[in-house]
């Protein structure tokens, strides 16, 4: 199994949410601070024509509407960003530097924004300004205002960009996360790409060291490390295993020869059932020694490098032509079921052993007239190859319990066996990294052995 893909990588995951809370906390900081240093631009504005509306206020009180008027001509002649408008009831202008009266274009509380057009360099000029108007006594209106187009300007530039600029650092964010992510994955891809052949059986692999001294060459060294002490464990392993096969499978065959040889010479002797019997059991040491050694080996394995192209059909004729005989004496119908070339990548004789087991299962517990079915089927995830009997089946609740060793479901074990089939066809399974799945056959038991499709 390789990393996963950049998009769906924790490293890039982890940069993105980092990227967007940046980008979220700077824009937020960003818009804070301008709303405050706007509201403070603004109460000082406001300050300022507060302090103009007083001081005219004053002038007209004591001056009147002629007085006040040439304090306006006064002012407005001045060049400074004060705006004035002295206007009669009907809204003529009477004395200031607005040609008319504006159009209110935002209303903030008493005060009010609009624009006005100004001659800057010749050229007539649409500016911003904020004021606030108020009525005289015998209709006549004030206008008291100041220019803020530059604060205005730079607001709307603000506004403008600050979306752009966090777009822009999304982005640029995420080609970094990117880049990142795709430097994490490729020593990732590396390290997954050992541990897979490692799976497969090739225990001298090692993950490569870069000699950058990171993270992920310590935690290579680390494995290494581990892996060499698997690797002499597995050795270990393997050499208790040919010496078990070597010391304990001979003798078990010499005595169950010179038991046969006994029982030869002492026909209808008073012992010959008894010897009878000791070869019996004999047998039956012989088979489960066999199969703990084979279960031994297959989770171990010790047997993987034995992979070659099989054809499964042949295996299937094969195994069900030796079983035909035992299904047929019992009045079962043992039938195989027509399938095309399908070859999958595994070891034979292991393939072979646990289709055995599973048709042997089949037959032991499907009673007389019952019928066992033996297909391979090709399907989108592998190649299946099923036994379907009609017995008594297997509870969903020691459905997995029974893959375990020496585990019978039956509390008499009347019946012959040790409870190694399934266990051997669950490591065999597993040796070739595929599925095996207990299913009701409704009646009966559906096993299925899932295997990857061969790799070309």
């Amino acid at each position: 199994m390789r990393a996963p893909s950049l998009f769906r990588s924790l490293a890039f995951r982890v940069v993105v949410v980092y990227v967007a809370l940046f980008s979220l906390s700077t824009g937020a900081l960003v818009a804070f601070t301008y709303w405050n240093t706007e509201s403070a631009l603004d109460a000082e504005t406001d300050q300022v024509i507060a302090a103009e509306i007083t001081g005219l206020a004053e002038q007209y009180q004591r001056l009147g509407l002629a007085g006040l008027t040439d304090v306006i001509i006064s002012r407005s002649v001045r060049g400074n960003r004060g705006l004035y408008l002295l206007s009669n009831k009907n809204r003529r202008p009477i004395a200031g530097n607005l040609d008319g009266w504006p159009e209110v274009k935002a209303r903030v509380g008493n005060f009010i924004e609009f624009d006005y057009q100004r001659r800057v360099g010749g050229e007539l000029e649409t500016r911003r300004a904020r004021g606030r108007a108020f009525a005289l006594m015998g209709g006549f209106q004030l206008l008291v205002a100041r220019d803020i187009h530059e604060r205005y300007e730079t607001q709307r530039l603000l506004t403008t960009t600050l979306p752009w600029s966090v777009g822009l650092m999304l982005i640029l964010g995420l080609a970094g996360g990117a880049l990142m992510s795709r430097n994490l994955l490729t020593r990732l891809d590396s390290i997954n790409d050992t541990s897979h052949e490692i799976m497969a059986g090739d225990l001298s692999r090692r993950v490569p060291v870069t000699g950058s001294g990171d993270e992920f060459d310590t935690l290579a060294t680390n494995l290494n490390g581990m892996l060499e002490r698997i690797e002499r464990l597995m050795r270990g392993l393997r050499e208790v295993t040919d010496s078990v096969a070597h010391d304990l499978r001979t003798p078990l065959n010499r005595l169950r020869n010179r038991l046969e040889g006994a029982l030869m010479r002492m026909r209808d002797g008073p012992e010959e059932a008894e010897i009878e019997a000791a070869v019996a059991e004999t047998d039956r040491l012989i088979g489960t020694f066999n199969a703990l050694l084979l279960i031994a080996e297959a989770e171990a394995g010790v047997i993987r490098e034995a992979m070659v192209p099989v054809e499964l059909p042949l295996a299937v004729e094969n195994v069900a032509e030796l079983y035909a005989p035992v299904a047929e004496e019992k009045g079962i119908a043992l039938e195989i079921a027509p399938a095309g070339q399908v070859e999958i990548d595994g070891n034979k004789s292991l393939i072979s052993q646990a289709l055995a087991n599973l048709i042997d299962n089949a037959i032991k517990y499907t009673p007389p007239g019952g019928h066992v079915r033996v297909a391979i089927d090709e399907t989108p995830d592998g190649v299946a190859l099923s036994v379907a009997d009609d017995g008594p089946g297997i509870p969903s609740d020691d459905r997995k319990r029974v893959l375990d060793r020496f585990v019978r479901l039956e509390a008499s074990r009347n019946s012959p066996g040790t409870g190694l089939g399934l266990s051997l066809v669950a490591a065999v399974a597993r040796l070739h990294g595929a599925k095996l799945q207990l299913a009701d056959n409704a009646p009966g038991l559906k096993a299925v052995l899932l295997f990857p499709f061969a790799v070309r």
